[in-house]
């Protein structure tokens, strides 16, 4: 085979959305069902900096889509305050970058409420912190810190890459009833895609979106449609790739993975991320140790994302360098 494209079937009438209004329009169908919906943070009240709240306080209210002080530290606090008193918040970051301000509220006390008070606590809170290289924004603010939260008990980890995955699961993180630590790609809120509204994804499961038998490529976020465009090259030369799409960090789809890898015998895992310490390195080692296929990864070097384009492009996996790492493992 040589990779062809699959999708998830479709539900209902879809729309055509953008990847922030996928996630608006899911929030906002969220509100309006369960009044315990409340979103906080920064510019939420003019819709956010990429519109993702695009006109939710005029349609519910400043009581429920809060403008908040620029402290990070004090939305978070206030945000787990809020689950614990039993509302659903929605905790905006602006950037996942900024979120490092409002760290220990995070990990010391949403992660940890449930299994320290004995599930009598529990943090439904979803922490939205955009991630990844933003195009000329340099070191502080291009980051992907996805493996921090992996590595974080309590807390689940969701990257959505699509439109359609960034509405549905979206709603499956305000569903969840643990903190959920919610990483939206920086360059994709004006990605447009086929949304179908009501198609629900749980947490916890990949997607498919190539099939072939040569290989296993395993990707999430912005990175998926970078090893898409490598897969289409490598399809040129009759290399078939199942490419896998995580889209859940944590919990991560073992079983989709390995059941890949061990009918293709090889294994290429790419993330923007460092690749030093990145998540790629766990997802490696557990295909090692179930399976003995042959695995490389490919990441970003460990250095500063730099605001010149010549030093940006650096930090960069491009479809080029997927390829190649691909054929070299097929060597």
């Amino acid at each position: 085979m040589t990779g062809q494209p699959t999708a998830d079937a479709a539900a209902g009438s879809e729309q055509n959305w953008s990847y922030a209004q996928a996630a608006a329009q899911a929030l906002g169908d969220a509100m309006a069902q369960d009044a315990r919906v409340v979103v906080l943070g920064e510019d939420v009240g003019r819709g956010g900096i990429f519109g993702q709240y695009q006109g939710l306080q005029q349609r519910f209210g400043t009581q429920r889509v809060i403008d908040t002080p620029i402290s990070e530290a004090a939305i978070m606090g206030a945000g787990v305050g809020m689950a614990l008193a039993g509302l659903k918040p929605v905790v905006e970051m602006r950037v996942v970058d900024f979120a490092l301000c409002g760290m220990d509220e995070l990990v010391n006390q949403a992660a940890k409420n449930r299994f320290m008070f004995g599930g009598q606590g529990r943090v439904p809170l979803v922490a939205r912190m955009p991630g990844g290289i933003w195009d000329a924004s340099a070191a502080q603010h291009s980051q992907s810190l996805e493996a921090w939260f992996a590595h974080l008990p309590g807390v689940v980890v969701v990257c959505p890459s699509t439109p359609q995955d960034n509405h549905a699961l979206l709603r499956a993180a305000l569903d969840c009833g643990d903190p959920v630590v919610y990483i939206e790609h920086k360059t994709l809120w004006g990605m447009r895609g086929q949304v179908d509204p009501g198609l629900s994804l749980p947490l916890g499961r990949a997607a498919l979106r190539r099939r072939g038998d040569a290989l296993t490529l395993v990707s999430w976020s912005r990175q998926v449609q970078v090893c898409d465009e490598a897969c289409g090259r490598l399809a040129e030369a009759g290399i078939g790739v199942d490419l896998i799409d995580l889209r859940t960090l944590w919990p991560w789809d073992r079983e989709t993975v390995l059941e890949s890898c061990g009918r293709t015998g090889r294994l290429l895992v790419v993330h923007e991320a460092v690749q030093a310490a990145g998540f790629g390195a766990e997802i490696a080692a557990t295909a090692a140790e179930a399976t003995g296929c042959r695995i490389a990864r490919l990441g970003a070097p460990r250095i500063p994302v730099g605001y010149a384009p010549v030093l940006e492009a650096q930090s960069r996996v491009d479809a080029e360098a997927i390829a190649a790492a691909a054929r070299r493992l097929l060597d």
